[in-house]
């Protein structure tokens, strides 16, 4: 009998074959897949949502809902409040801020470009936590003076060039944005947001001493910003 047994196992394991890992293979893609658009759900749901509501959105059962959001909690991506409800969780910023440097990489050729064209410093910003932060910033080097502008500086998205445009960025307006003194008196702005790069909220801008010629400065920015947009797609 033992011997009959492991022959059989043997036989069993002799006959799972491309069929076979090809279905598992298929299984394993479609999990990854529900996962992912689970995330994004989350993601695109501030207020959150409870697990028949995802079930709901994704057309699939609230079991699987379940399974998935077990998985993504357990990466810290996911996690659900004490009113049931799915938000993001601290895993997602953490992949976010390592994926930072590859964006402040991609942008970097073109912000050199903005800077030198408008003798102003240029500034790429992302939306982190609800603000505006600088990702990544380079000066002109033919000006005597020009503003200095550190990465990492945080300002709420409502106030300044690179968060206005950031906001109105989100229905669609590339239109660059210009201000005046908001974030710091005697400073001027002109942004305009990055469109098109899935799950960024950027904007692109430049920030002087002296007031800007935004129907000079404006072309430029909305041309940085489009050419970043498709050095990150």
């Amino acid at each position: 009998m033992e011997k009959g047994r492991a022959g059989g196992a043997r036989h069993d394991a002799r006959t799972a074959g491309p069929a076979d890992e090809a279905r598992r293979g298929a299984e394993t893609a479609q999990t990854l897949d529900r996962g992912l658009r689970l995330l994004h759900l989350v993601a695109d749901t501030p207020a959150g949502l409870t697990v028949t509501e995802a079930a709901h959105r994704l057309g699939i059962g609230r079991a699987a809902v379940y399974r998935l959001v077990g998985a993504l909690s357990g990466h810290g991506m996911v996690r659900r409040n004490g009113d049931g409800r799915l938000r993001l969780g601290a895993g997602v910023l953490h992949l976010a801020r390592r994926a930072q440097p590859l964006l402040a990489e991609g942008a970097l050729p073109a912000l050199r470009r903005l800077a030198e064209q408008a003798g102003a410093t240029a500034h790429m910003t992302v939306v982190e936590g609800g603000e505006g932060v600088a990702l990544a910033v380079v000066e002109p080097s033919w000006t005597s003076f020009h503003v200095a502008y550190r990465t990492g500086t945080r300002h709420p998205l409502a106030r300044g060039a690179a968060g206005r445009a950031i906001l109105a960025g989100r229905s669609g307006d590339a239109r660059p944005v210009s201000t005046a003194g908001e974030l710091q008196s005697g400073a001027y702005g002109v942004a305009a947001p990055v469109l098109g790069v899935p799950g960024l909220e950027a904007s692109v801008g430049v920030v002087a001493l002296a007031p800007l010629d935004v129907d000079a400065v404006g072309p430029q920015v909305t041309a940085a910003a489009t050419a970043i947009a498709a050095a990150l797609s």
